[in-house]
Order: C-alpha cells, then structure tokens, then sequence
C-alpha cells in the first residue's frame, strides 16, 4: 500500500505573481504547526462543554487507508451550525481501534486534542493495523461516546489482490434533495468509497434552484468566511444518511470547485466582479481549511494558507493504483470565458494546463512506475471529448478537459505510447451517468480506443432528474465514443477483478422526498487489456436507454442517423 504526494509550494504563484510567503503571513501562523502541535496554543484543557447538546453531532469518518493504517475523524460541535459551540481551549479526545464491534479486542487507542485552531476537529494517523482487516472505531469527549464507525485497511504492497469493490460520488447540493442515495451506499458491501468533488455548495439559499424544486434551505448567505465555510460543512455533515455513508467505509476524498467557488480557477474566482483577487484568496484559504477540518485527510493535506496537497496515489496490493487528482489548484483560467463555446485559440494553446506541470509530472512517473493491474484516474471533470453542437458547429465546455486539450493529449499520448495498463477515468462534476471510449484522435471514430471513462451522475444535484433529456440522441449521435448516458441520481459501484472492471450505475428515482428505492440502470465492463464500454445488462425505465448496446425505439435510431449523417455530410464539405 503506498500513499504519495509531492508538496510543491509556490507553482500556481509563480504563473500569477502572486508572494504566497507574504500572503502567508496575512494568513497567519501554518496550520500544521497548529494541528501536530507546534506554535503557540493554551495549554489549558476542559473536558467537556456546558451543553446538553451533543458534541459528536457531525459523526465520525476514515479515510485514505495503507496497509498499516487509517485516519479517523471527527469533530466536536455540539452547536454545528453557530461556529461548533465549543470553548476557546483544547479537549481531550479519547480514541479506540478494535477488532469487533463491541469494542472486546482493542487493537490501538490514545487521546488526541480537538484544538479550537482547527474548529475542534479530530485526525488521528492510527499506525500497527493489520492489512486488509477489517477494523470498528469510536470517540470519547467527557462522558460522551461517539457513535462507532468502521473501516478497513488496505492490502500488503504488491499483495495478490482477488476483488476489490469500491463506490464513488459527487455533487450532493444539500436544498436540491435528500442523501438516500448515501443511505442505500452505506448498505452496500465496499472496501472503498471515493467522492470527487462538490461535497458542499457555497451559494445562499435558492441562489441555485433545481429544476424540481428546492426542498431544503442552506442557512446563511453565501459563504465566504471561515465560520462560514465551517457552519455550511456541518450543514452537509448534519445528514443522518451522509453520516451513515461515511461511518460504514474508509474514504478517499478529492474537492472540485463548490468546495471554494463556482468555476474557480487557481487564483481566479468565477467572476471577478464579486471577488477582487486578493479577496479570493482569502476566501480560497478559508474554504481549504474548513474542507480539511471536515474530511478524513493525513497531516500531508494540512492546507498552508491558499496551497493544500490533495493529489496522492493509494494502491490496493497488485490490483490497482488509484491517481487521485487536484483539478482546481493549479489550473490555467478557463479559455473563451469559460462556459460552452466554440472552439478558440485558447483552448487549443497547448502551454495551458488543467493539472500544472508538477501535478502532471507526477502522473506520469507513477504510471510509468506501476505495476498495477488496474491504473485509475479518480478526477473531477469530464475526460472525454463532447461535443454539445449537431453537424459542422462544434461547442465544448471549457471548465472540462475540453478546455485544455494540451494537457488531454499530452496524456492521452502518454497512456498510448507508453502502453500503461487498463487506464480508467472516474469522474463527477456533470450531474449524469455516462460511459466513454477515451480515442486516441475524437476527429476518426475508427481510431484507436486507449482508456474508458466512467462518469457518476450527483447524489442530489439536479434534482430527480430523468431517464434521458431532450437532447440525448443528438449528443450521443454527434459523440460515437459515448456509450452511454442517465439523468437520474445515485452513484457508481465498481467491481475490481484480475481479469474485468464491472461498473453498476446505481439509480434512486426521486431525491426531493426522502425514502426512494436503488436500482441498477445499467451495467458495463471493461476487460483486462481491452479498453472501452461493454454494456453488459440495465434495466430499461421509461423511455429506452440510449447506450450502444441497448435497444432503441425506432424513433430514436431514424433521429441518430439523421444526425450521424447531417454530421458527415458537414464534415466532408
């Protein structure tokens, strides 16, 4: 098991101008030092506050396993939503590992502090597990206990790995809907869950409002403060079924952009009108350190004013390496203004990049060194070409890869010349399940296919959604390398085998009310060194699904040849 990073202060400020040192100093003293210990704190300790109310209302979590090890999680807050309730001093935290449930064979325990510094959070590095076991954690404050949690380490390095069964998420905006679909996650039997970004939304309430309606309110304006960005986390973190989701497995988590700001883009906010540059900034350092006191995260993380390491690489024995990536932090601004557009010279530029050069170099070496039999890339935004415009016209979001097509080719390139394994894509942000063929040249649909992306719909955002929408049979006509596409709300569940990657589109068919069942929508695998999307079953709700598998209605197939053809008569002009 192998958990890496590389710490590179300073990239993005050299492309901006910007003296993160002396930013830095506006900030305040380093997180870490107030985490792990050192700088200057009170020593004074109480053991619990006067409040009825309980101190562990945000639940408990783990995360980023090795095979010797986990974090656990959590924080005090008896008060979640007025900045925690908690006094100005430290807290002993007592802290439990067991091997059972009834908490019989504890494995390790000590005392952490929960630190006002770090809004009362708790991260413990627990060492001297076993791999691949299964371990039950809890909490004490005071009288007070925790609920337990659970969780598993990882394999032995280079361990003969026979399955493994992992979930990921994203997008859960907290007004759109109701977390079942993290409720029927938690009833799933998963190694792993990973979330790709979106965990909260910053706007205030109905700024953003889902085409079904919003049926919960966030609290407070949109945020842009510390407290603010910690009172919205507990908001989130409140969600009994969010809860559930994160006590029942280990997690690996990665933010996009709602974690800070819409489209934010390195040290650009999404409209500078609202925010000068120094003013993002801030907020940026404000929103980095709410997401880590909130998220199962190692000391590696523990964010430095406007910088936080959050690209790693977490490996399951021989089976598979997962490339966690940080597609917000290091990012060129996006090309044309953002938003969809045709294409531009901007984002054809291929000095621009969505990962930054150390980032990108740090991919490229892990893939280069693996000896996975699985390499996945566990990222934010949309991989795959797709074109949104029927015939000759082409648009693309430029917030996606689309936007920097240097930084897709380069690899894109990389993958394909250098033979890596079964490359796999994981991504979120768009809010629908698709499933992709990553071409080496999207212009010939006949070139080669050298990787598979598999995209999760939200967990709320959106609201219910659809089976298709309107524009589905253009979409999939005008893209032949999309295989794929749902508007409903859910999750993906993945099966990892030696020989097949099987992915399930899990499905709840409503999120504005609480109780929907799960379904399997559909089902595709990608075989060991074959790349692409197989369909392999799905169940067919309301109008037919529109994967290349699948059976259309008539309708359907006579408007895709239309478009198909109205595409190549244009193109051959």
């Amino acid at each position: 098991m192998a958990l890496e990073g590389n710490w590179r202060p300073g990239e993005s400020a050299e492309r901006r101008g910007m003296d993160r040192r002396t930013f830095l100093g506006v900030s305040g003293a380093s997180a870490a030092a107030v985490v792990f210990g050192a700088g200057a704190f009170t020593e004074r300790t109480i053991a619990q506050p006067k409040t009825s109310a309980s101190m562990f209302s945000l639940g408990v979590a783990s995360g980023d396993p090795l095979s010797d090890g986990v974090v656990i999680w959590t924080r005090l807050a008896p008060e979640p939503l007025e900045g925690g309730g908690m006094p100005g001093r430290k807290v002993p935290v007592r802290w439990e590992v067991a091997e059972d449930e009834s908490f019989r064979k504890v494995a390790r325990r000590g005392t952490a502090f929960a630190r006002p510094e770090m809004g009362h959070s708790v991260h413990v590095e627990v060492e001297g597990l076993r791999p691949a076991r299964e371990y039950f954690y809890r909490f004490k404050a005071g009288p007070e206990t925790s609920p337990a949690g659970r969780t598993r380490t990882a394999p032995e390095p280079g361990a003969s790995l026979s399955q493994l069964t992992f979930a990921y998420a994203s997008c859960q905006q907290y007004e759109h809907g109701y977390y079942t679909a993290y409720r029927h996650m938690a009833e799933e039997d998963l190694d792993l869950v990973l979330h790709l970004g979106d965990y909260i939304y910053e706007y205030g309430p109905n700024e953003y409002v889902s085409p079904t309606g919003n049926v919960r309110d966030h609290k407070g304006p949109e945020i842009r403060t510390l407290e603010d960005y910690r009172n919205r986390h507990a908001q989130y973190r409140t969600d009994e079924d969010l809860q559930a989701a994160h006590a029942a497995f280990a997690w690996v988590v990665t933010w996009d952009d709602h974690e800070v700001d819409n489209n934010w883009a390195d040290e650009d906010p999404e409209e500078i009108s609202s925010d000068t540059r120094e003013e993002f900034l801030h907020r940026r350092a404000a929103g980095f350190k709410a997401y880590y006191e909130h998220m199962p995260l190692r000391k590696t993380s523990v964010p430095r004013g406007i910088d936080m390491q959050l690209y790693r690489r977490i490996a399951y024995g021989d089976l598979a390496e997962f490339n966690v990536f940080d597609t917000r932090q290091y990012r060129d601004d996006q090309a044309s203004g953002d938003g969809i557009k045709p294409s531009n010279p901007a984002q054809r530029n291929p000095s621009r990049t969505l990962t930054g050069q150390a980032q990108e170099k740090w991919l490229f070496e892990g893939l280069s060194a693996s000896r996975a039999r699985w390499n996945i890339l566990a990222q934010q935004v949309f991989f795959a070409e797709r074109d949104f415009s029927p015939g000759a016209a082409e648009t693309f979001s430029m917030d996606s890869w689309d936007g920097y097509l240097g930084s897709r080719d380069r690899i894109t390139r990389f993958i394909e010349e250098q033979g890596v394994r079964n490359p796999v894509v994981l991504t979120g942000d768009v809010h629908a399940n698709w499933a992709a063929n990553l071409k080496s040249d999207y212009d010939d649909p006949d070139s080669a296919t050298i990787g598979t992306e598999y995209v999760a719909t939200s967990i709320t955002s959106g609201g219910d959604g659809s089976d298709q929408r309107a524009d589905t049979a253009e979409i999939l006509a005008e893209n032949p390398h999309i295989k794929f596409f749902n508007d409903k709300r859910g999750y993906v569940r993945c099966t990892l085998t030696p020989d097949e990657l099987r992915t399930d589109y899990r499905i709840v068919q409503y999120v504005t009310r609480p109780g929907s069942p799960v379904s399997t929508r559909a089902s595709f695998v990608t075989e060991d060194e074959s790349p692409g999307a197989r369909q392999v079953s799905g169940e067919q709700t309301g109008r037919r699904s529109l994967a290349a598998e699948s059976p259309l209605t008539e309708q359907d197939r006579l408007e895709a040849q239309r478009i198909a053809g109205r595409r190549s008569q244009s193109r051959n002009r």
